[in-house]
């Protein structure tokens, strides 16, 4: 597969990096020559200076063979123009554009409808939403994914120091505790991805991720001791693009906000299009302010500053004043595992979440969602089983899926499975599979179709 990608910014590298450890052929484009460096230091892929705009560099970056083209500047406009020339340049080449602009968002049906052709928009801010919400809505969870239309939830949890769940065996976990557990798929310990077997153990301060069916996640959190009721009274420091959308999703499901923007005029723009929340001007990191909006009565506080600094001081902050919940924005991937060390276990990055989305359309495969974890260590697909895949038709047991790769959920219909040895994928099931990141490349291969990619 060759992708070539305008943009060698954040997500640009970080989508590079990942490509070219799974051998694809990658071509990365910008006109920074700093960053240009970066990846011709750091990666694998073939590097070109210049506007991934241009028809000429375009043309020079092979796009007549490429299967994907990523335009993901920092410009949306550059993103729209890289995709417009390259759809008369190689109109069979699949387009994915980030565009970040509200401005855009009631357009983006005209774009996959019409010239240019565009098949995905990405907007990090709307996806960093979704994953606040989710993280809002399953109390107790560091990390939610979800699958199957939302009726299948991967969470990640981490074990408490009195956990009942520890130093037990796995397979004797069931009949120890006297409740029916979740399948475990990762266990991360010591910054470690480990996909456990039944004579592991969880220890404390383990970041554990588990499949659930939605009808039973409130039971499985129970089992692990996570009681947290879901929000009703949130507050947001930093009211720019995704406070913004925050607050609006926030006052649609009626939860109370209050919403705390340094910049005045930013203010009264919130004020005039807002209808419910409180919009405070000054400091979200300041003490005494947060102690006069009276903080401990709020039930989360998520922290979406350009700074992440403040986003980290605020959060810390906020937990320590009595808040039971905080998620931080954060910019920078090497800060995520350090993050639990100082008491932060909810953090979202609006890059990251459009590379979750980014990665659905690459994989081979007829891929339908996408998650990574543990800082892109791992990945979890849901792909529609086809016909002609080796997976199907046969017992599980008599499949050899590759090391590092684990079936954790089928999904036939409206039936959902945890399967066993004895289970079969038939064609058309949707199924669920956990891949460490050396194992991808042998996961699309038991996705893909034999004669034909979707």
């Amino acid at each position: 597969m060759k992708v070539v990608i305008a943009g060698a910014g954040e997500v640009g590298f970080h989508i590079a990096s990942r490509l070219a450890l799974e051998n694809k052929d990658v071509v990365i484009i910008d006109n920074d020559a700093d960053a240009i460096r970066r990846i011709s230091d750091s990666l694998d892929v073939q590097v070109i200076s210049g506007s991934g705009s241009s028809p000429v560099v375009l043309e020079e970056a092979g796009i007549k063979d490429a299967e994907i083209l990523l335009a993901v500047t920092n410009k949306d406009e550059t993103n729209l123009v890289a995709c417009m020339v390259a759809d008369i340049i190689s109109p069979a080449t699949k387009k994915l554009a980030r565009i970040r602009d509200a401005d855009y968002d009631k357009y983006h049906s005209n774009f996959s409808d019409s010239a240019p052709h565009i098949s995905t928009i990405i907007n990090p801010d709307v996806e960093v939403v979704r994953t606040i919400d989710r993280l809002m809505t399953v109390p107790g969870a560091v990390d939610v994914g979800e699958f199957a239309d939302g009726n299948v939830r991967l969470v990640g949890i981490r074990l408490d120091e009195d956990s009942q769940m520890t130093g037990i065996p796995l397979f004797e976990l069931s009949q120890k505790t006297g409740k029916s557990l979740p399948l475990i798929a990762s266990v991360i310990r010591n910054d470690e991805l480990i996909i456990p077997r039944g004579s592991d153990v969880l220890m404390p301060d383990d970041t554990l991720y588990f499949i659930s069916k939605e009808e039973n996640l409130e039971d499985f959190l129970k089992v692990f001791n996570k009681y947290a009721k879901p929000a009703r009274r949130a507050l947001i420091v930093g009211g720019g693009r995704i406070g913004f959308r925050l607050a609006a999703l926030l006052e649609e499901k009626s939860i109370y906000t209050k919403i705390i923007e340094k910049n005045p005029d930013r203010c009264a723009l919130l004020a005039e299009q807002l209808n419910k929340a409180v919009v405070l001007q000054g400091d979200g990191s300041d003490q005494d302010l947060l102690a006069e909006e009276n903080i401990q009565e709020m039930d989360v506080a998520v922290t979406l500053t350009d700074d992440e600094e403040t986003n980290i001081l605020a959060s810390l902050l906020a937990k320590r004043m009595g808040v039971p919940k905080a998620i931080t924005k954060i910019s920078k991937f090497s800060y995520f595992s350090l993050m639990p060390t100082i008491g932060i276990d909810q953090v979202v990055d609006p890059r990251l979440s459009a590379i979750n989305t980014i990665l659905r359309h690459i994989r081979r495969g007829k891929v339908l969602s996408s998650k990574i974890i543990k800082g892109e260590g791992a990945e979890v697909v849901e792909a529609v089983a086809m016909e002609t895949s080796d997976i199907v038709g046969k017992p599980l047991k008599d499949i050899s899926f590759p090391k590092g790769v684990l079936l954790i959920c089928i999904i036939r219909e409206n039936d959902i499975t945890i399967p066993s040895g004895e289970s079969i994928i038939q064609p058309g099931d949707r199924i669920i599979i956990f891949a460490k990141r050396d194992a991808i490349p042998k996961m699309e291969k038991i996705l893909e179709v034999k004669l034909e990619y979707f």
